[in-house]
Parts: structure tokens; C-alpha cells; sequence
């Protein structure tokens, strides 16, 4: 930590202002789909409606590839005006050597504590009883979409769940069809795999194995079956022959694919490619077997910088993100849910209200991130890109590594 203040000791103003009470605020991301990218327009342009402009850092790639960029600045003295992260531990370190920006202040004036739902959302982003991000969405990982043509064109009904997805593989793979599109990026196995697990197990065993770090649980019969799922689904994605998930997402729109295991954020590419959810395209929570939605999603933190203008634009930055009409703009183009449970969401499409009926039932679980350390889930990553990628490791293997890793995981 003293290496991390120091490094920050250097730190030097990063933006000059562009005119009088208009300030340049570098903000960084990794959102760079043509989902994402229409979604993070909608902010720029409600901040820049304030007399500030917003300087788009999008990093290509994944979080796993902008993160340490995003980390290297910020202790190196380069710090950008505001970044994304993930809900959760990801900036703990950062927090913790006093590098990022307090906003109890602003979170009290503008009553965050009343609006956002769940409330946990502020409690990931709360440090010794301050607050230091503001969780600007719901992303749950726990959905399977599909192309419904790819069914109905194939003689084959649309499955309500995962055991009458995996039932009409053989068919599609007659057909030429990738009954299960996934990208290779390290996250997205390890997602593949914690939909299994908490649709198949359930939500309860999920949070004790990512949450308590239940290793026995993690090697018991239950978590058998999921595995022998995962090297189902293993098989099922054999000729998806992508890297990145909007690839994979794409392969079900054009219908090379007929489903993916995704996040809601999926949901943004078929808006762009004008999918009418529902009709186009079916979304499936929880596998179909068991509905939750994940409290995970994204959350901006501010760094601290010597510069007054900088830290005003950051303050204003933050009420804009927060506001009701940025927060439905945003998310009706990203695909995930408000953090505000006080706005209007009238124009929410049928995959939306699905959300938002899981949400109201409270049907809810917290996200790895949330419950589990980044240097540990690094480690079940990489088990799983290593299982994915390597169809003679055996379902019984990977759980036993699995539970080794759960073990000693903080």
C-alpha cells in the first residue's frame, strides 16, 4: 500500500479546462460492442449537456484487459477523471491506499441510499462506512438467448429450459447448426459454468461455495452434476470458433448459432441489429430452471486528483450517471436493469420485464465479484478456459481442481 501512495504522491493534473466552467474528464471503459458503445453514448451525452465534455478512453477488450491498464495509471500517477469497474472488489486495493475519491458527500445530498435497489449495489461500493463508486447498472449473467427461427426453421419448439436446449443439439448439429455459440475469453467459461451452477444446484449452493468457500460442498454430488452439465455444454460449443462474446452473440443472431449463455448485456447487440425480443429472439433467466438475477454490473469510481476543476466535473459526473434520465437511457440501450427502483420503464422490452419481475420477487444473488477476491477468480478462470479448451480433461478432474481452488480462495 505505502508503494501505491507514493506512486500516487506523483500524480499531476490529467485535463485542462476547455473554457470557462467547462471541463474535459477523461472516463475509461471496456465498452466497445456496438451494444455497449450506443449505451455509453447515452451518457456522455447527458454529462456533456451539463457544459463539460466527456473524453472517451474506451480500452478494447475485455474487463480482464482494461482493468490493469486502468490499475497501472491510476498508481502510476496517470490517473484518468472517472473508470469503470465491476461491482464489487476490484478497487479495494485502490480504496484502501487512498487513492480513489470519497463521495459520501454527493451519494447523501442526492439520497442514494432511498433510490438504489438492491441496496447492496452501495454496500460493494462502501469501504469503512464511505462510499467511493456509483453503481450505474443490474447485469446479471444468469440468461440463455436464442434464435427462434433457428428452431421453428428446423422442425424443433423453442426450449423453455436448459434439459430442452441440450435435447435439440443433435438435430441442429445435423443441420450445420453450433447448437451453443461461446467465446474463448477467460471470462466467459467461467460464466458458462456459474449459470450451470446455479441453475442446475441452485442459488444457495452457489453463494456457499463463491461466498463461504465451501470446498467440500464444491466437491460433493451436487456440484458433480453441474460439471457433467459444463462438459455437455463443453461439447455443445465445440464449433464455436470465436473470441470475443459479442462475436458469439452475433453467431445466434445471423443464426450460425441457435443459443448462447450470456449476460443481459447480450441483449444490447440484438436491439442493434433491430431483434424484437420475444419475437426474434427468446431469453431465458436461470436457464429456465432456476430465475434470479445477479447483482453484479458496472460502477465508476473517481480518482483523486489536485485539480479543482477536474474534481467538480468528477462530482457533477456522478449526479449525471445517478440521474433518473440517464439511468433509463443508459439501460434501455445496454440491456440491463436501473439501479433506481423510482423510474419509468415503460418502454422496457419483454426480456427487460422479465428482469424486473425477478428482481420484485426478490430472486437475487450477489455477483462472484462481490463474494470472492480477483486474485481467486483469476484462478477459476484459468481452470476454466483450460477445461473448455481441453475436451480430455474430465468433468471429474476440473471438479476436483475446482474445489481446490474454492479451498483457498479469500
Amino acid at each position: 500500500m505505502k508503494a501505491l501512495c507514493a506512486a500516487f504522491a506523483a500524480t499531476t493534473a490529467i485535463c485542462a479546462a476547455t473554457a470557462a466552467n467547462a471541463t474535459d474528464l477523461e472516463v475509461t471503459h471496456w465498452w466497445t460492442s456496438g451494444g455497449e458503445a450506443a449505451a455509453v453514448a447515452e451518457f456522455a451525452k447527458a454529462f456533456d449537456a451539463t457544459g463539460n465534455k466527456w473524453v472517451d478512453g474506451a480500452i478494447a477488450g475485455s474487463g480482464g484487459t482494461a482493468r490493469p491498464v486502468m490499475i497501472s495509471r491510476i498508481t502510476g500517477g496517470d490517473p484518468m477523471g472517472a473508470t469503470q469497474f465491476n461491482h464489487g472488489r476490484q478497487a479495494e486495493e485502490l480504496v484502501e491506499a487512498g487513492l480513489m475519491r470519497d463521495l459520501s458527500d454527493i451519494a447523501e445530498a442526492e439520497n442514494w441510499r432511498e433510490v438504489i435497489r438492491p441496496t447492496s449495489l452501495l454496500d460493494s461500493c462502501t469501504l469503512d462506512g464511505k462510499i467511493y463508486c456509483v453503481p450505474v447498472n443490474i447485469h446479471s449473467q444468469q440468461w440463455l438467448w436464442l434464435n427462434n427461427s433457428v428452431f421453428e426453421d428446423n422442425g424443433l419448439e423453442i426450449p423453455s429450459n436448459w434439459d430442452e436446449f441440450v435435447a435439440a443439439a443433435p438435430k441442429l448439429e445435423e443441420a450445420g447448426i453450433t447448437p451453443l455459440a461461446m467465446g474463448q475469453q477467460p471470462w466467459q467459461t467461467t460464466l458458462a459454468f456459474q449459470v450451470l451452477l446455479v441453475a442446475l444446484a441452485g442459488p444457495e449452493t452457489y453463494t456457499k461455495i463463491f461466498g463461504d468457500k465451501d470446498a467440500e460442498l464444491a466437491a460433493g454430488p451436487e456440484m458433480a452434476k453441474v460439471f457433467q452439465a459444463a462438459a455437455t455444454a463443453r461439447d455443445m460449443a465445440k464449433d464455436s470458433n470465436v473470441q470475443n462474446w459479442n462475436d458469439a452473440t452475433n453467431m445466434v443472431i445471423t443464426g450460425k448459432a441457435a443459443g448462447q449463455i450470456m449476460g443481459d448485456w447480450a441483449q444490447g447487440e440484438f436491439q442493434v441489429a433491430n431483434q424484437v425480443a420475444g419475437e426474434d429472439y427468446t431469453c431465458l433467466p436461470g436457464l429456465g430452471v432456476n430465475e434470479v438475477i445477479q447483482t453484479g454490473g458496472d460502477a465508476f469510481y473517481f480518482p483523486k486528483v489536485d485539480d479543482p476543476a477536474i474534481t467538480e466535473a468528477q462530482g457533477e459526473l456522478a449526479k449525471v450517471m445517478m440521474s433518473p434520465e440517464a439511468q433509463v437511457a443508459f439501460n434501455l440501450k445496454k440491456g440491463s436493469l436501473p439501479v433506481r427502483g423510482d423510474v419509468d420503464l415503460e418502454a422496457a422490452n419483454d426480456c427487460m420485464r422479465k428482469g424486473l419481475a425477478i428482481l420484485d420477487k426478490g430472486n437475487i444473488i450477489q455477483a462472484p465479484d462481490q463474494l470472492m477476491s480477483a486474485d481467486s477468480l483469476v484462478q477459476v478462470n484459468d481452470l476454466f478456459v483450460e477445461f473448455f479448451n481441453s475436451p480430455s480433461m474430465s468433468a471429474e478432474d476440473a471438479q476436483e481442481q475446482f474445489a481446490a481452488i474454492v479451498g483457498s480462495a479469500d
